[in-house]
């Protein structure tokens, strides 16, 4: 994916179940011939400006795919330019790009989350473990020691660390919260000093979970992996479900599967389209 204010830079758009990522592939040109890196720095300006819905591309996540110990590394960074350890549904969307690509059915990736195995699960669905959850105060982190199966917030929500700090809200029913309103408020909420993400969680059944999310530096998205994740562990923590449970969400349904190994994720991915940022908006961000 060799890219410059010439040639400009090529990109794929993917999602899972409507939660969209930006992804930059550069395995190939880590660096030039005379050594100067191939693909642009992802700085927050460029992550924002890419990510911008009317003057870029638009995306709740971008992910760049280099080299590593590995079959893969992959980094993060959300819509405002933040970056994030993990990203579950993206992680997913990559690791089936490269089975297809590779003809592998089994991977080895590593992230800032720390290394995590993807397989092949039939049916064009792809699994991933995203390891096992922070439940411990200073691991999520919390601004302080506390008790993470009930904070001392209104609605006693569960924090969860899965790479990037989660807050679960128990409901009676998801539809009835207004998410625009609540969610910025717990994202910034003093107890989470990285921020949070923020789910509004409704029992259906012993296995069974409806979810809204609230990303951390995005806003309202139709899915999120690593949320479901943490509702699925918060859910199972509290006795509410077991430790396998199918999570709808607004763009459709996942299933998390919390094991002695760690939280595998199942569900489906795509790839919509690939382009070129051309040259001339390259150079407007330089």
């Amino acid at each position: 994916m060799y890219s410059d204010l010439t040639n400009g830079l090529p990109f794929m758009k993917m999602h899972g179940l409507g939660n969209d990522f930006v992804v930059l592939d550069a395995r190939q040109t880590d660096a030039r011939a005379d050594g100067t890196p191939a693909l642009p720095k992802v700085t927050p300006a460029l992550a924002q400006a890419i990510g911008h819905r009317q003057f870029g591309v638009g995306f709740d996540q971008l992910a760049v795919i280099t080299n590593g110990a590995a079959d893969a590394h992959l980094t993060f960074f959300n819509a405002d330019g933040s970056t994030s350890a993990a990203c579950g549904n993206a992680t997913r969307c990559i690791a089936r790009f490269l089975m297809e690509e590779t003809g592998k059915t089994q991977l080895h990736l590593t992230t800032d989350r720390g290394d995590l195995a993807a397989r092949d699960a039939g049916n064009g669905l792809t699994s991933v473990n995203m390891g096992h959850p922070q439940l411990d105060w200073d691991e999520i982190p919390l601004a302080h020691q506390m008790d993470t199966l009930e904070l001392p917030i209104d609605g006693a929500p569960t924090a969860t660390g899965m790479g990037n700090p989660h807050c679960t809200f128990f409901v009676d029913d998801v539809d009835a919260i207004d998410l625009v309103g609540f969610g910025p408020g717990i994202e910034h909420h003093a107890l989470y000093p990285e921020r949070t993400n923020v789910q509004i969680a409704q029992i259906i059944g012993p296995d069974h979970i409806r979810m809204r999310v609230w990303e951390r530096g995005v806003g309202i998205t139709l899915a999120s992996g690593s949320s479901s994740c943490a509702t699925a562990v918060a859910a199972a923590r509290r006795g509410l479900t077991g430790r396998a449970v199918r999570i709808d969400l607004d763009g459709g349904t996942l299933h998390i599967d919390w094991r002695e190994d760690g939280v595998w994720m199942t569900g489906p991915s795509a790839h919509v389209f690939s382009g070129v940022l051309t040259p001339s908006f390259l150079e407007s961000l330089t």
